[in-house]
């Protein structure tokens, strides 16, 4: 969910009309394709399961409308999509927690109508480009701690700082623990999160936030979960070092239930006994 290349191009480049052909046609479709791949969950129906059908909210037409006039396409796969469409699809209104604000935000907030979608982003300037085209998005800005190049020294803080244990495994107010995101909004504290999905901060270079704190935040959610039903976590792009290595020591390969491309869906439960590692 990294911004596009494309938003620093000018407005007024002209595309080949095959090209914008392709996109208005792409773009429509993929948003057809997902609320309507099951025909016994009509989601521009506002169906749920069996719950009753109600007419399709003003995002979700929304969404079609900004797909089928624009040229830029979700950054997933319509496969890694699908991954999260089908638990969103399965849960009903979810509260539905995004690392990341982008192209493809308007897309996940439609996906889950009448649910809570809040999207966290760690550009101001890019938070204010987004809702500027997308009003009807909710978002916080955050501000992370550490730097891409800090992976390796992270992990041996986590397991040195007792704050950092998953005995102790808290958040707000956590200020000795440095994976710990502890100046969210209260909001993202308060709130039991069904789905979280991974796909920021920026992590392709040394100097950017990296994701180690926010894989570490989301399993110490997950653990504290008091609701009935496990919590599903979505991590985007695992084929890079530091995504795969945190994966692997906070979210579990045991709970890992499904790879597609580059995406990774883990069913975390809450932890029955605090005493226990993360894995």
């Amino acid at each position: 969910m990294q911004k596009t290349n494309n938003q620093s191009q000018k407005a007024e480049t002209r595309w080949p009309l095959g090209l914008v052909v392709m996109g208005l046609i792409g773009g429509a479709s993929l948003v057809f394709l997902l609320l309507g791949k099951n025909s016994s969950a009509p989601f521009l129906c506002g169906a749920w399961g069996s719950r009753p059908a109600g007419p399709a909210t003003s995002l979700q037409l929304e969404a079609i409308l900004h797909y089928a006039t624009s040229t830029v396409v979700p950054q997933q796969s319509r496969g890694e999509i699908s991954v999260t469409f089908d638990v969103l699809r399965s849960l009903g209104p979810a509260d539905f927690l995004v690392f990341g604000l982008g192209r493809d935000s308007l897309m996940w907030a439609s996906l889950n109508p009448r649910g809570r979608t809040l999207f966290l982003e760690e550009d101001p300037k890019w938070v204010q480009t987004v809702l500027k085209d997308a009003p009807a998005l909710r978002a916080h800005t955050v501000r992370y701690r550490n730097q891409l190049s800090q992976a390796d020294d992270l992990m041996h803080h986590f397991r040195s700082e007792p704050h950092c244990s998953p005995h102790k495994s808290f958040l707000r107010g956590n200020h000795k623990c440095r994976l710990a995101l502890n100046m969210l909004a209260n909001e993202v504290y308060d709130t039991e999160w069904d789905l979280i999905m991974i796909d920021a901060p920026r992590g392709y270079f040394p100097e950017a936030p990296g994701r180690m704190a926010a894989i570490y935040t989301a399993a110490v959610m997950a653990r504290n979960r008091k609701k009935p039903g496990v919590t599903h976590v979505f991590l985007h792009d695992v084929d890079r070092r530091v995504e795969k290595m945190y994966a692997e020591a906070f979210l579990c390969k045991k709970h890992r239930v499904k790879a597609e491309g580059r995406l990774w869906h883990f069913e975390i439960p809450p932890a029955a006994n605090m005493n226990t590692d993360f894995c």
